[in-house]
């Protein structure tokens, strides 16, 4: 009997230590995953902001709870599903995907160049949108949850790419495990943002004059750290959309821009070895980014030209 429990035993214990790697290697690959999503993260967090502005503050946090609500659901039940039978049966179709999407975040990319530089208003963003109440709101969060649905996608294939190597189950749970955690920290950090704000007030009307002093910076520095989380959300669209191409060409064969990108870091790095590190990165950054936005230029100038054509 004794023998029996001991086998028994052991066996959970084998099982629990086998459960345990389990659980590093998913926290491990959703890890590498998220990382490699970063650029787009930092976008949708610039960009979600602009759809609670209008709102009175006790509807900002209600608003923002609906649209990650909105985002987990498209990453989880729409993406997440579609990305694992590609990954299982189609896996060649993933490096093609990829860069479809890093095309189209090339073109978002340069499209804010081109409004910025030109001086055009967006005609799709929300500023669009009209109406009032709660018929004004719903139409705000539809809007948000499907300019959402582009960037999710962006962010799983990116993610998925990361995780082809791993079996299937623990394929599908490091993409969940993304996805909840990319949304929270998105949706999180945006809630922290819209209401800093209020924050500032509430301080600006303290006893503390050196409060009153922070509540008063704090209103002043918003408008300045929303147009700066826009300008790196935008490079990080074109670096990361530039990078996505660079990279899918030299998975089909073609990797002379790639290779010439990265002996130039290398040359770079050379030159400065106190900072190799850093100056490999800047320069690696630097050209995909370049080329994200020749790409995307190319692409808005394409979008731009094919009105005129129908006239």
């Amino acid at each position: 009997m004794s023998g029996g429990l001991v086998a028994l035993l052991d066996d959970v214990a084998a099982i629990a230590k086998l459960a345990a790697a389990s659980v590093d290697d998913i926290g491990a690959a959703a890890g590498k995953a998220s990382v490699k999503a970063l650029g787009i993260v930092v976008d949708d967090t610039a960009v979600t902001p602009r759809y609670v502005t209008g709102f009175t503050p006790d509807r900002e946090l209600p608003i923002i709870w609906r649209i990650a609500r909105g985002s987990l659901r498209n990453k989880i039940v729409f993406i997440l599903p579609v990305a694992l039978l590609l990954s299982q049966f189609l896996p060649w179709a993933i490096t093609p995907i990829l860069m479809v999407g890093g095309a189209y975040l090339c073109y978002e990319g340069a499209e804010k160049v081109y409004e910025a530089v030109g001086g055009h208003a967006s005609a799709h963003g929300p500023e669009a949108a009209t109406g009032t109440g709660q018929a004004h709101e719903d139409q705000m969060v539809a809007g948000a949850i499907r300019t959402d649905l582009i960037l999710s996608a962006e962010i799983m294939a990116i993610s998925l790419s990361s995780v082809t190597d791993q079996p299937f189950l623990s394929r599908a749970l490091s993409l969940v495990v993304v996805a909840v955690l990319i949304t929270v920290l998105v949706y999180g950090v945006v809630g922290l943002i819209v209401k800093v704000d209020d924050l500032g007030l509430r301080l600006a009307r303290g006893r503390s004059s050196g409060m009153q002093a922070f509540g008063r910076a704090l209103v002043r520095g918003m408008p300045a750290v929303l147009a700066g989380l826009s300008v790196i959300g935008t490079a990080a669209m074109l670096w990361v959309g530039g990078h996505i191409l660079l990279d899918g060409l030299e998975k089909v064969g073609v990797g002379g821009p790639m290779h010439t990108l990265d002996e130039a870091a290398e040359s770079a790095a050379h030159a400065v070895p106190a900072l190799s590190g850093l100056v490999h990165w800047l320069v690696e950054t630097l050209g995909s980014a370049l080329v994200g936005l020749v790409v995307g230029l190319l692409i808005v100038g394409a979008m731009h030209l094919r009105p005129r054509r129908a006239h």
